[in-house]
């Protein structure tokens, strides 16, 4: 299942699923764009056990603050619709799906 683009209503029923990965990215964020095809990797080998979204912080701002969002990108991981880890920054495929193992 391909990585889905989120506005508000789309995050709040994704985050509420059994488990889900949300990236949150801005199209200018170089860092982003490098997280960007792990997520849509992972998101394949993850398919039908773990959703995956991404959420544009420049069009959704205001969500993203009410998240905390400090700092792009962010990869929220939630499991029975709460929060249970994130990760700041870039990092390499096997740190992502690590935190990604831990949903299943």
């Amino acid at each position: 299942m391909p990585v889905q683009e989120l506005d508000n209503a789309a995050f709040d029923k994704l985050a509420q699923g059994p488990a889900a990965v949300i990236d949150v990215w801005a199209p200018w964020c170089g860092p982003c764009r490098m997280v960007s095809p792990i997520v849509d990797r992972l998101s394949e080998r993850y398919s039908g056990k773990i959703a995956f979204g991404k959420l544009n912080s420049d069009d959704f701002g205001e969500k993203a603050g009410a998240l905390g969002i400090m700092s792009i990108p962010t990869l929220l991981f939630y499991k029975q619709g709460k929060l249970v880890d994130r990760i700041v920054g870039a990092y390499p495929e096997e740190v992502i799906d690590e935190h990604i193992r831990k949903l299943l």
